[in-house]
């Protein structure tokens, strides 16, 4: 398995009008595999984890459960997390700490409680402009609503497949966003740089949100994987096609959608380079 080209990242980009989108399509088995040809990727998880592993992985009492079962789980899949099994002794906390080192997807834990799904167990060291410690513990419904529009245009369609969702198979969608640098952590205390009104198509960058989702058959519980991908946006868009479908989105995204994705005040630029 390899990392999608330039030309596959610009496939992403779905025709526009700009909107909120499932886009759900049946894994082939391998998202929550070791397989990245980055080969610092381990390294810097395992570089995050040591700085602040606080801030990166958490699991609540009520989330060790579900946390072991995807322990067990992911060991079977990839032989250099089960050789860490002389862990066992450690708190679950400790184990999701050595877990994020050794697996490369981020990973969150959401747990049936009534008619929710509540985040209890999760390490995610590349996050896209949002603070773990700040989520946990909430419902997907509480998460999901700091994002304009979702729920009201999915928020019944993500419950209703997620109650659906059976276990044994992965179910794989995309987000993109756009981005002032190409660092995989966008951890808010980071501060990093943001788009601004002098952004161009060579300064800005595609980042790409691949996820999985897959139910766990003995806790209940859902496993949701996030693998980040970045390419520089002139790359992405080099032909006139790709460019022509991103100025499309941009033009036609909610102004609120764009102030939450970071990019309100890049947007005019980007889209006179698009036109030209």
């Amino acid at each position: 398995m390899t990392e999608p080209s330039s030309n596959e990242l610009a496939r992403l980009l779905v025709a526009p009008p700009y909107r909120f989108d499932m886009g759900l399509r049946r894994g082939d088995g391998r998202f929550f595999r070791n397989w990245s040809e980055a080969p610092d990727l381990l390294a810097e998880r395992a570089s995050w984890l040591a700085s602040d592993p606080g801030r990166y992985a958490a699991v609540l009492p009520e989330g060790e459960r579900l946390f072991e079962e995807a322990w067990e789980w992911a060991s079977e899949l990839n032989p250099e997390i089960r050789r860490a099994a002389a862990l066992s002794d450690a708190s679950a906390l400790e184990r999701c700490f050595r877990l994020g080192a050794l697996w490369e997807p981020d990973f969150l834990l959401m747990q049936p409680h009534g008619d929710e799904f509540r985040l209890v167990a999760a390490c995610v060291c590349f996050p896209s402009a949002w603070s773990l410690t700040e989520k946990m513990g909430h419902s997907l419904d509480w998460i999901h609503g700091a994002v304009p529009q979702l729920n009201r245009e999915l928020g019944g369609k993500i419950h209703a497949f997620l109650t659906a969702l059976r276990p044994g198979m992965d179910w794989e969608r995309v987000n993109w966003g756009l981005a002032a640098t190409s660092e995989r952590n966008l951890h808010p205390a980071r501060g990093m740089p943001r788009l601004e009104a002098n952004a161009t198509l060579s300064s800005t960058w595609f980042r790409v949100e691949r996820q999985a989702l897959r139910r766990l058959p003995e806790s209940g519980g859902i496993l949701f994987g996030l693998r980040i991908q970045v390419e520089r946006l002139s790359t992405v868009c080099a032909s006139d096609a790709a460019a022509a479908t991103l100025r499309g989105l941009l033009e036609t995204m909610p102004d609120e959608v764009a102030e939450y994705k970071g990019l309100a005040r890049a947007r005019a630029a980007l889209v006179r380079e698009l036109s030209g």
